[in-house]
């Protein structure tokens, strides 16, 4: 049953905190993909932008019109029996690695921030994230749209900080690191970070589509969440720009400058961070459970279950090194899925 009274910002807010998250709030990804690459990273940024608006849009509407419980729907329609199949184990597996990436990226904060032992952040993140999921699409769509716009707060509160305190604002023209970025090239760079992150949005945008009868809602919620990316990835790009090199030698940039400030601004942003994961994950975990099982059986329960524990134990590989070599991999899958998408909606028209 669609609700007719789903908002424009419900709709928004849910596409940006499926997107957001330990890579996104901690200014690990926008150091990998962007950062690397000075000021042409802006560039990068400007055009996964774009993507971000005009796919997720497309997302929403495929998930709208045929009625979607998860990806699986979107995803048969526009590849058809075999590239569908094809395309639906490369999401499958993608959304486990990348809830597999929030539970390090948690193990991360706490080692690094609290002093306390990685594997209990990890712990609680999957427990909460479990408990939320077996809540359903409601539960996770209201968790995320809590959330959003505390991160987004953080996020233009410490680079406003960043820029205020620079002596020197032209330092930003002359950082340029491409070797040691996740992808080399500024532009492909931009194409990869979206196609990525739409590749594992998908299983949350498909049946939030599915959650609304009013189509404009759905194209505003995809222009105001594309846009609402573009600002917060602008500002940590920013921020990054303006404490390199040095910043690239943390997991978590973001917190490395918010310390520079003050220790209280430093744990107030921890606990926004660990809220954003806890938003990707969540949204991770129900596009893999959702898709293997019926969200309204007893093995919809059980699998939750077992998949927050399986995540947990493979967590341990590294947060850092899942950015780095899983995210670019997950965008190469990314772009022939978006590929098979344009490519379904112009045979439909």
């Amino acid at each position: 049953m669609k609700n007719k009274g789903l908002s424009v910002f419900s709709i928004a807010a849910t596409y940006i905190g499926t997107v957001v998250g330990a890579g996104f709030a901690s200014g690990q990804e926008v150091l990998q993909f962007f950062g690397y690459h000075g000021v042409k990273g802006f560039v990068g940024l400007f055009a996964a932008a774009i993507m971000f608006i005009v796919y997720g849009y497309f997302i929403l509407l495929l998930g709208n019109r045929l009625n979607a419980s998860s990806h699986y729907e979107v995803i048969m329609d526009v590849g058809g029996p075999f590239f569908g199949k094809i395309m639906d184990y490369i999401i499958i597996f993608f959304l486990f690695g990348a809830f597999t990436a929030m539970l390090a990226g948690t193990a991360a904060i706490f080692k690094e921030q609290f002093g306390l032992p990685s594997q209990f952040g990890a712990v609680l993140m999957a427990v909460i994230s479990v408990m939320t999921v077996l809540t359903g699409i409601a539960g996770v769509i209201s968790a995320i749209s809590f959330v959003v716009p505390i991160l987004l707060l953080g996020v233009f509160l410490i680079s406003a900080l960043a820029l205020f305190y620079t002596p020197d604002i032209f330092v930003l023209s002359r950082i340029s690191m491409p070797f040691d970025a996740a992808v080399k090239n500024f532009f492909i760079s931009g194409v990869i970070y979206a196609s990525y992150n739409l590749l594992m949005s998908v299983a949350i945008l498909a049946p939030l589509g599915n959650q609304t009868t009013n189509k404009s809602d759905l194209k505003l919620g995809a222009l105001f969440g594309g846009l609402g990316l573009w600002a917060g990835a602008t500002m940590i790009l920013v921020a990054i720009l303006l404490n390199m090199p040095k910043v690239s030698n943390y997991q978590i940039p973001m917190l490395y400058i918010a310390g520079k400030f003050s220790t209280l601004l430093k744990l107030i942003y921890s606990f926004i961070l660990i809220a954003e994961i806890y938003t990707t994950a969540v949204g991770n975990l129900y596009g893999f459970v959702a898709r293997l099982t019926d969200v309204k059986s007893t093995l919809y329960k059980v699998c939750t279950i077992i998949t927050g524990g399986v995540g947990l134990i493979l967590s341990g590989f590294g947060f850092s090194k899942l950015v780095h070599y899983m995210y670019p991999i997950a965008g190469y899958a990314g772009i022939v899925m978006l590929i098979g998408i344009t490519h379904g909606l112009i045979k439909k028209k």
